[in-house]
């Protein structure tokens, strides 16, 4: 079944549409908070489509990300006890309460990871503020991590060009559906 390629011919020509950065920020700001589907999946294609704006691009999605992750931080801060009941019932339950534990031991440095890694990073930029982590420490971490995740993904595209987005064009089915079984694998160990 052709859903990927499908899915990324389409993000390669929003990836070329003059409001494309905007789309871009707007999901950054979004995923570092509340949702689901992470800036890379619009970044990748960007640096893709207009290599000599990839450094532009990382930037525009780390910005819009550190931007985001204050919201999940104020939402931590200020409205978790509106949001626990949901969280509790949520599949972001456990992560949160992992992201607790991280914090107590490791602090500044759980921010790092979880904004350089594939953690889900909204629970953590929550999690900090519910936890009431100093606000400094928390922005510096997630700019140095979401900048050198963001930077890493464009420089992979610019450096690959045209052979990169054919490989991935002509793979993108198989990697799309291997990462779809490993994540529902992962959440069937998980539970």
């Amino acid at each position: 079944m052709k859903l990927f390629s499908i899915m990324y011919l389409r993000a390669m020509v929003w990836a070329r549409l003059p409001n494309a950065p905007w789309y871009l920020s707007a999901l950054s700001f979004a995923e570092s908070s509340f949702f689901p589907i992470p800036p890379d999946v619009m970044l990748a294609p960007m640096s893709l489509a207009k290599p000599e704006s990839a450094w532009r691009f990382a930037l525009i999605t780390t910005a819009a990300s550190v931007l985001g992750g204050l919201l999940g931080y104020f939402i931590g801060a200020s409205l978790f006890d509106m949001i626990e009941p949901h969280l509790k019932t949520s599949s972001y339950w456990a992560p949160y309460q992992t992201a607790m534990q991280w914090f107590e031991q490791w602090g500044f440095w759980a921010i790092f990871v979880a904004g350089f890694s594939p953690i889900p990073y909204k629970v953590f930029t929550i999690a900090a503020g519910s936890f009431a982590m100093a606000l400094l420490p928390f922005t510096i971490a997630s700019a140095i991590g979401r900048g050198m995740r963001f930077f890493m993904v464009a420089g992979l595209m610019k450096w690959g060009g045209a052979k990169m987005e054919a490989s991935l064009h002509k793979y993108v089915d198989r990697i799309g559906w291997v990462t779809v079984a490993l994540v529902v694998i992962a959440a069937l160990v998980y539970h």
